[in-house]
């Protein structure tokens, strides 16, 4: 292995559609609801698929009128559900750095989210490439986005570890020419780098 590539999501930065959402619903009962039945991470995967915010809202404002308002919200506020950076995670991106390991990204990510997020994000600055889903229109774990993965990054079968906390990525990625890292905190994923040489 010589290169990393990472996930964002849950990796880099922190994701909760519940953040933003907690500040607009007062009542807990109800939170809870919206976020399980209304604004989902399933609904929000279309736009990491490429689809515009104008048309997953106007369809969901269809099925659920009352909710316009909350609705309209999550695109102007999108930012305000990433919760901040991974703890630890400032340390390994800086450690990779010094020792000159090429670090990327592939991130299931709107496109129209992204342009706002990444002025901002500091830990995407020392990566060489990133790979949108939105932009793409291709997202984990279809097998295609890591193949485009490894031409893009001009990486070959087995050189890179993929960093990503879900399991079914993860899978995908050992699958189609990556070795996986399943993440679940800095403490775990410096450990594999140790062993793997890309960290002192």
């Amino acid at each position: 292995m010589k290169a990393v590539v990472f996930d964002v999501g849950n990796v880099l930065y922190g994701w909760d559609i519940r953040a933003l959402y907690a500040k607009l619903i007062n009542d807990p009962a109800r939170l809870d609801w919206f976020c399980r039945t209304v604004v989902t991470p399933e609904w929000h995967f279309q736009h990491d698929l490429g689809r515009p915010f104008a048309e997953t809202s106007a369809e969901l404002i269809d099925r659920f009128p009352a909710e316009a308002d909350l609705i309209r919200a999550f695109g102007p506020r999108f930012t305000e559900t990433i919760t901040g950076e991974i703890h630890g995670m400032d340390a390994i991106i800086a450690g990779l750095a010094a020792r000159g390991v090429p670090m990327f990204a592939i991130t299931n990510f709107s496109a129209e989210f992204w342009t706002r997020f990444r002025p901002g994000a500091r830990l995407i600055d020392p990566l060489r490439g990133v790979i949108v889903s939105g932009e793409e229109r291709l997202a984990k774990p279809d097998p295609a986005i890591y193949a485009l993965a490894l031409r893009r990054f001009d990486l070959k079968p087995g050189e890179a570890l993929f960093v990503d906390d879900r399991a079914d990525n993860v899978a995908a990625s050992e699958a189609n020419g990556f070795h996986g890292h399943l993440f679940d905190g800095a403490a775990g994923l410096t450990a594999r780098l140790s062993a793997a040489g890309l960290l002192a």
